[in-house]
């Protein structure tokens, strides 16, 4: 099993390099000036600042990609002797205890990181703090000690990526939002390929050379580390925040911490009697859960159901592809038919997603069509959602705001990766587990319906 999943990494590596070659022949240096002198993907100029936030899409979703494919069929992997039921339960509970983490701490550091000047530190720190524990995971384990690190590296990189999202209203203006969201997506996905090209050819080649299978996987951490490392660098060093809360000289840090939770209580109460706001977060709440538990639980779930993880991860790969011109064409659209129309759109077909991964999926040639149909929705639903609340937000308050923002969608994935492990658990079927997910996806729709239909009101009523 373990070789299989080396397999996989291997040749999943070697249709990235492929398709980003010339990526790689221009140089990271080459490639930051080539974008800075010709229109971006949306037909836009970047501006340096857009640039360097994009990049560091295009450096966290390597890691995000090695989470959802590599990691879960490598775990499976080294935790000999359990069944497919218990795999997806102990994945499943990882998810969950990551999630519930990130979400209790998110909305007291959001307060604190409203100051002016500190949104970069709360970045940096959590950003670090994933940096050391993807490496980290290089160094040979226990499958349970394997899992603790790899929770701890999920706390991290998904903090810094509350704290990356909540930079986009001072690197951007409200009418480039949605396309500089939807870019950073699109890049990422494209640009995550290329370490993971590299990782799968030391693999595969590895042997030839006397490098073991198992040695070549754990340098995969390390080159994936870097690869995080090398396009965050370009960000720390050009980032300032643009809204924020100056600090007074009565702003001691006793009475920053002190005040943090009457602040954040005073925001609830703003979130309460702005209808547009609370009705967006709850569907968020509810939408993004499938969105999320489909992303994390995907490949173990294939790996549950036997497919070969050599399909798995090749399938993943091609989701890279598939959404890097989808969230290009969704940002186009959301510009002609409405962000909202878009966000309803997606969350339809993952409702047909799920249904499709319930009934119909078991082979592999069933889990290559589920990760197209995946692909064509999961960037730009997730850039348009992480854009259309930073329009609607006050912006001074942005990072206390995505605090709870990321709040509702961490939430929503312990809700939904713990509904998967429950239901996987009473009935010992992974299928009906996955199939619960799209109860969440029906209230999420039906909420967004009702928002838009708020939204015209107000809109005729002006």
């Amino acid at each position: 099993a373990y070789e299989m999943s080396a397999s996989l990494v291997g040749s999943e590596m070697c249709i990235r390099d492929s398709l980003t070659s010339a990526s790689v022949q221009l140089g990271y240096d080459e490639l930051t000036a080539y974008w800075a002198n010709t229109k971006g993907p949306l037909s836009m100029k970047y501006t340096k600042l857009e640039r360097n936030w994009v990049m560091y899409d295009v450096g966290n979703s390597a890691l995000v990609l090695l989470n959802t494919s590599v990691v879960p069929i490598y775990f499976n992997a080294i935790n000999t002797g359990a069944s497919s039921a218990d795999l997806v339960v102990a994945w499943g509970n990882a998810q969950t205890i990551a999630s519930l983490v990130i979400a209790m701490l998110m909305p007291i550091l959001g307060a604190l990181a409203d100051y002016a000047g500190n949104k970069i530190k709360f970045f940096l720190g959590f950003f670090l703090t994933g940096l050391v524990l993807c490496l980290a995971q290089a160094i040979p384990m226990s499958a349970m000690a394997f899992l603790t690190v790899y929770v701890l590296c999920t706390i991290g990189l998904n903090s810094s990526m509350t704290f990356y999202d909540a930079m986009l209203p001072d690197i951007t203006t409200d009418e480039r939002m949605d396309a500089v969201s939807s870019s950073g997506y699109a890049c990422g996905y494209i640009g995550s390929t290329v370490p993971s090209i590299i990782c799968l050819a030391l693999i595969m080649g590895g042997p030839a050379l006397g490098v073991p299978t198992m040695l070549a996987t754990c340098l995969s951490f390390i080159i994936t580390g870097a690869w995080w490392l090398i396009f965050t660098l370009p960000l720390i060093r050009t980032y300032k925040q643009k809204y924020g809360r100056e600090r007074g000289p009565e702003d001691t840090i006793g009475h920053i911490v002190g005040g943090v939770f009457s602040e954040v209580g005073h925001t609830m109460r703003e979130i309460a009697h702005n209808k547009t706001v609370l009705v967006y977060m709850i569907a968020f709440f509810f939408y993004i859960d499938g969105v999320h538990t489909v992303i994390s639980m995907a490949t173990s779930y294939g790996s549950a159901l036997g497919i070969d993880s050599t399909q798995l991860v090749l399938a993943l790969l091609v989701t890279q592809f598939v959404a890097f011109p989808s969230a290009i064409i969704y940002g186009k659209l959301a510009g002609r038919v409405g962000t909202l129309n878009m966000i309803l759109v997606a969350v339809a077909a993952y409702m047909g997603i799920v249904l499709f991964a319930a009934f119909f999926l078991k082979t592999a040639f069933e889990f290559w069509v589920l990760a197209i149909m995946v692909g064509l929705f999961q960037g730009g639903v997730q850039a348009l959602s992480r854009s259309y609340f930073g329009r609607i937000i006050p912006k001074e308050k942005s990072n206390e705001y995505y605090g709870f923002f990321d709040i509702f969608g961490r939430y929503a994935s312990v809700m939904g990766t713990f509904l998967v492990s429950v239901v996987t658990s009473l009935t010992g079927n992974p299928s009906l587990g996955v199939l619960s997910i799209g109860v969440l996806l029906i209230v999420g729709f039906m909420l967004l319906v009702r928002l838009s239909r708020m939204t015209r009101a107000a809109e005729h009523a002006a």
